[in-house]
């Protein structure tokens, strides 16, 4: 066994976790009322490390470590580097969110960086068991940074909310795992395909694959398992709302890309229409429930389920086509996701003054650079050409239709035509003329006394900005990634589906670590 290998493999995860015990330690000794300011800097220091990392990582193969469990290839890179970004991007707005409020923010990057690591490893595990340890890692910090803002009602309550109904669907997950090994002898993604072709039990095969779907699809947000999503986003401080619905989501479908095409490529038949069917209910519903919210967060939250039932269309899709029109919507939805959360930050600050529609009017008259950051972003978020979601939902929909899912694809196409509706009503609001009466006089002089965008702040914003235009009017780069990441699973699942004509007993993985 080569320990050099092993520790390459999961270097990333290493440096993550060493950063955020150091974290903690510093915050020990600092005393109360002195910035933490230094100790974000230091978890933004580390993410980029990682990322350094995890390219460097793309020239050395495929590498697998701790007996066949961890696998880091182009798929799982591409999923280290995108959840990196988002964690640097949520820091650095989030450095001046916490000061002179929370004493006790050098936790919260504590947490963040904890998080990335439970991400990380689910990305890069194949095997059920490791996907579940990395799951809870990453949920157990995210249920503590919902409610970090200790001292409002709605932070708990955002918090409790996501913990009993997060530990309900990580109880299906579990259940799963158990039951595929029940059904095939395995819980190791590719033992598992092997193992369906010589199961006595399919339908104990299919019911274990439904509820691991069921409990990724809570994580995800897609309905009908979206129930959580609106009370949580808007409890939560908006930073961790612009993290947790992206860099987790990002990860649960690194997961579920890893099992459905890897792990029951053979019943593709099958878990295809389920996921036609959670993908058409996701767009409907989240699109369909944005329209009546007044609250910009809820909106927001509606609006990630119907994002979530866009990337599900990729499932429909031929495998590699579908993989990499998947990765590709997820970086799309990330870069615009969290540049519109850092708007929200930067325009409510930490008490969130301005929550509903109506208290965007007038803010291009008082904001006008984060007026026209937020335009852009919600304009990505409609899929107008030239950028990022515009290409993001071309890439998705031209996949579904190549596959013959028509209907589907008409599905989307006039639900981003309903998405035009709350998007664009929350946009007349920012640049009409405010009323002149004693509420809005109020918010003139909050906005008027508003501090100015800070410098870390500038650069989260500049750096999710760029993201998103340059993924839709050069999307070379990422989209190379993405059909590499896509490559690399589809020859996982090709030789999955080879394996499953061979018997059980000599085509049992035993995957070996190697450089």
């Amino acid at each position: 066994m080569n320990i050099p290998t092993q520790i390459m493999a999961l270097l990333p995860e290493y440096i993550l976790t060493a950063v955020g015990v150091l974290i903690m330690l510093i915050e020990a000794v600092l005393k109360p009322g002195t910035s933490r300011k230094s100790l974000g800097w230091l978890a933004i220091v580390g993410t980029v490390a990682t990322g350094f990392i995890s390219w460097y990582q793309l020239r050395l193969g495929v590498l697998t470590a701790f007996s066949g469990s961890i696998q880091v290839d182009a798929f799982s890179i591409f999923f280290h580097l995108l959840i990196g970004a988002v964690v640097v991007a949520t820091l650095l707005g989030s450095l001046d969110y916490f000061e002179g409020v929370a004493s006790h923010a050098g936790e919260y990057y504590a947490l963040v960086l904890f998080g990335a690591v439970g991400m990380m490893l689910m990305a890069c595990s194949v095997e059920l068991l490791m996907v579940f340890i990395g799951l809870e890692i990453s949920s157990i910090s995210t249920y503590i940074m919902a409610g970090f803002r200790k001292s409002q009602a709605s932070a708990s309550e955002s918090s409790i909310k996501y913990f009993l109904l997060g530990s309900f669907a990580t109880a299906f997950f579990l259940y799963g795992i158990a039951l595929t090994f029940g059904a095939t002898g395995s819980t190791n993604i590719a033992a598992i395909a092997v193992g369906l072709s010589t199961t006595t039990t399919p339908l104990m095969a299919f019911l274990a694959l439904a509820m691991m779907i069921i409990g990724l699809g809570f994580k995800v947000s897609a309905a009908p398992f979206h129930v959580w999503t609106p009370d949580v986003y808007q409890g939560a401080p908006a930073p961790v709302v612009g993290l947790m619905s992206t860099a987790p989501k990002a990860a649960a479908f690194a997961v579920l890309l890893r099992i459905t095409f890897s792990g029951f490529p053979s019943m593709q038949h099958r878990w295809s229409m389920l996921m036609w069917a959670m993908a058409a209910l996701s767009m409907t519903v989240g699109n369909l429930g944005a329209l009546k919210q007044t609250d910009v967060k809820r909106m927001l939250a509606y609006s990630s389920i119907a994002h979530a039932g866009y990337l599900l269309v990729a499932f429909t899709a031929f495998p590699q086509a579908g993989v990499a029109a998947a990765c590709f919507y997820i970086a799309a939805y990330a870069a615009m996701n969290v540049g519109a959360f850092a708007v929200v930050t930067q325009v409510g600050g930490y008490n969130e003054t301005l929550r509903t529609v109506d208290d965007y009017q007038g803010l291009a008259m008082r904001r006008p650079i984060l007026s026209a950051l937020l335009a852009f972003f919600l304009l990505s978020l409609i899929g107008i050409p030239f950028t990022g979601g515009f290409f993001g939902k071309f890439y998705v929909f031209t996949s579904a239709l190549q596959s013959g899912h028509v209907w589907l694809a008409v599905i989307g196409l006039l639900n981003s035509g309903v998405a035009c509706f709350y998007y664009l009503r929350l946009l007349g609001c920012v640049f009409a003329k405010p009323e002149h009466s004693e509420a809005h006089l109020d918010e003139t002089v909050c906005w008027t006394s508003a501090r100015a965008i800070s410098i870390p702040a500038g650069i989260g914003l500049v750096l999710t900005a760029a993201a998103t235009l340059m993924l839709g009017i050069l999307p070379g780069h990422v989209l190379h990634l993405a059909n590499f990441a896509g490559e690399r699973l589809d020859a996982d699942r090709s030789r999955s589906i080879a394996a499953e004509s061979q018997p059980i007993a000599q085509a049992s993985p035993t995957v070996s670590d190697s450089k």
